[in-house]
């Protein structure tokens, strides 16, 4: 089995496209827009075949998104080695986003970094 893709629903598409494109070199779709429901969407498609997809419609409920909480806590993105985490870590600091953790070793031997990016979502690098 093979996760098709994941979605979120986000405020602002096109910063959320944006940052997909931009630091972790997505490719995104032409967007999508249902003209009845108000429902638009981007489809961001990565090199190995995985996908985000990134959705908004009227009237979604935005509740705060604390670190500690229960539900999807992160996507994670592998760049390729440790040098490369550490230089899109300080890239994203250097471009305003907050670290919340590393780049370092963890316990079980993953070498990442977590980066809060646009409205409260978190981002992981690792190697």
């Amino acid at each position: 089995m093979v996760i098709e893709h994941i979605a979120m629903y986000v405020n602002d598409l096109e910063q959320a496209r944006d940052f997909f494109v931009k630091y972790l070199g997505g490719r995104s779709n032409a967007g999508y827009l249902n003209g009845n429901t108000g429902f638009r969407s981007y489809f961001i498609s990565f090199e190995d075949g995985a996908r985000v997809e990134l959705m908004n419609k009227p009237g979604l409920d935005d509740t705060e998104k604390p670190l500690n909480r229960t539900g999807y806590a992160h996507i994670a993105f592998s760049v390729g080695s440790k040098e490369k985490v550490d230089e899109m870590t300080l890239r994203l600091k250097a471009d305003g986003f907050e670290v919340v953790s590393g780049p370092r070793t963890t316990g079980d031997g993953y070498y990442e970094s977590c980066v809060v990016v646009f409205e409260g979502n978190q981002i992981e690098l690792t190697e």
